[in-house]
């Protein structure tokens, strides 16, 4: 910019008589009318004023491009701070080593109480009370993973879990027969929670899970996208 201006002004300097302007040939401008435009006196005066008002042009568009597009990362960068902060995720099983062990059967609807958590982000699952408590409305993806053994061939085999909120069942899964020793079942559900809600597997009265080196009972959640 600096550079053009110079240029600018070498120029007029260079196409100027050594007169003044009461000088031969150069009447004096008359100070109440609107001064000469150096386009009129050198084409090229002009041509070179024209270059600086497109860089000026040019400087302000860049100038309100780069505020623009600050103003975006700024609001790009809350909204991910938001989701930071939102990061709701566990993953918890019954129990863990290599030990078999079993919980149940109850005589009553009994609520499982996951003892080893591989992943609690945002501390939203209660490992004392085994419920986990939603801190944001949102979409959830919830699964729940039940194995039993029976111990050997010929005895009931009872695996029986319901997912609930709030004390409703919204999805439940059930194998009781005789025919197998081992078996496993699944739940996965996606659901609009709200903040507040209480979730937790209940085992039902006279079922009973076994964990193993092989097999896990497990439970795991994460907020799939919150409310605005």
């Amino acid at each position: 910019m600096r550079a053009v201006v110079l240029l600018c002004l070498l120029h007029a300097a260079a196409g100027m008589s050594a007169y003044n302007w009461e000088g031969p040939g150069r009447a004096a401008p008359d100070p109440l009318t609107k001064p000469v435009s150096a386009c009129s006196v050198d084409k090229l005066s002009c041509e070179c004023c024209t270059m600086v008002r497109e860089t000026n042009r040019l400087q302000t568009y860049f100038d309100t491009t780069l505020t623009n597009l600050e103003k975006e990362l700024d609001k790009a960068n809350q909204g991910f701070k938001a989701l930071q902060d939102r990061r709701v995720a566990f993953s918890v099983s019954l129990y863990t080593g290599d030990n078999f062990k079993c919980l149940g059967p109850f005589g009553v609807d009994t609520v499982v109480p996951y003892q080893h958590s591989f992943l609690n982000l945002g501390m939203a699952y209660n490992m004392a009370s085994g419920i986990f408590s939603v801190t944001y409305s949102g979409v959830y993806s919830l699964a729940v993973t039940s194995f039993s053994d029976a111990g050997s061939p010929g005895n009931t085999l009872a695996v029986c879990t319901s997912l609930q909120v709030n004390g409703q069942i919204v999805a439940g899964s059930r194998e009781l027969n005789r025919k197998d020793q081992e078996d496993s079942t699944t739940i996965a559900v996606a659901l609009k929670l709200k903040a507040g809600d209480s979730v937790s597997v209940k085992l039902t009265k006279g079922c009973f899970l076994c964990d193993d080196s092989n097999h896990y009972n497990t439970f795991s959640a994460f907020l799939l996208y919150a409310d605005a």
